[in-house]
């Protein structure tokens, strides 16, 4: 895609109105071609019924297909119903911090969105938008054109105690749909190992040491680091959704973004996320 928009830029440069016409042309006539063959190929698919569904499934799920399909105005799930399963893909880790998405509308391909509960005056929230949600529509709908999120404005975005993940300030009003991933930004990496229900485990993934916990088959990472005295949490002590210090009993909520029960301290959260059998992956400062 990056090819074919430095190609077309370049084109527009071509001295001479009837070389640019007739490249144009050109052009549209290829497009034009592939489109038909695309829709030859899902008619095809569609003919075969049954014993062709899966591979039909595999088409639109694969990368490189659907997005062909998408330029094309071809793809069978309608914007609406991708951004609602992206929104459904990231829920848990937005109850996890004590908040949820509310989908408002899609308009001139801008989807509309407003943040709830805790979340959005949780220090995690920009973090949540800019890399969580943005990063599920980016593969759930690559063909918005961006997002408009109500309540953001009203994050007090407070830096909880000890060193967290850099995150992106984003203020209300519509943000374009960049790449998920910027330069010297934070990106996302499969976790190693999951823990069982009930159960924590410390992790270091790209050289970060995390601690995750899974509470009620919810996973929830975060900064393997008491804010209280600064001790590892590998050998800390879960219950339930309450995850306990072994050295200096300090007890913390991770189901409400680490913050201590006592109000004294908070965990530093690590988005996470975790798509069906996929390995769940979290963003990590590079």
């Amino acid at each position: 895609m990056d090819r074919v928009q430095e190609l077309t830029e370049r084109l527009e440069a071509v001295a001479g109105p009837e070389a640019r016409a007739v490249a144009h042309d050109l052009v549209g006539a290829v497009m034009e071609m592939y489109e038909a063959g695309l829709v030859r190929v899902l008619e095809v698919l569609e003919e075969a019924g049954e014993p062709a569904s899966d591979a039909r499934e595999a088409l639109i799920s694969d990368g490189v297909f659907g997005s062909l399909l998408l330029i094309h105005d071809l793809y069978p799930v309608d914007l609406e119903t991708r951004v609602a399963e992206a929104l459904e893909s990231v829920r848990p880790y937005m109850e996890s911090h004590g908040g949820d998405v509310e989908l408002l509308g899609i308009e001139d391909d801008i989807v509309k969105l407003r943040l709830v509960g805790h979340c959005k005056t949780c220090a995690a929230s920009a973090s949540t938008l800019e890399l969580a949600i943005k990063q599920a529509l980016d593969e759930h709908a690559p063909d918005l054109a961006g997002m408009d999120v109500i309540g953001l404005e009203e994050a007090t975005h407070e830096a909880p105690a000890g060193p967290v993940l850099p995150v992106i300030q984003a203020g209300a009003g519509s943000l374009p749909m960049a790449p998920a991933t910027a330069p010297g930004g934070p990106s996302w990496h499969d976790l190693d190992a999951e823990p069982g229900p009930g159960e924590l485990a410390a992790s270091v993934v790209d050289g970060f040491a995390l601690v995750v916990g899974n509470v009620d088959g919810t996973l929830l990472a975060y900064k393997d680091g008491c804010v209280a005295c600064g001790s590892a949490l590998g050998s800390a002590t879960l219950q339930g959704p309450i995850l306990i210090c072994s050295s200096c009993s300090t007890a913390f909520d991770l189901t409400r973004a680490g913050r201590a029960l006592d109000g004294s301290a908070q965990l530093g959260p690590v988005p996470l996320l975790r798509d069906g059998s996929a390995p769940a992956r979290v963003a990590l400062a590079t």
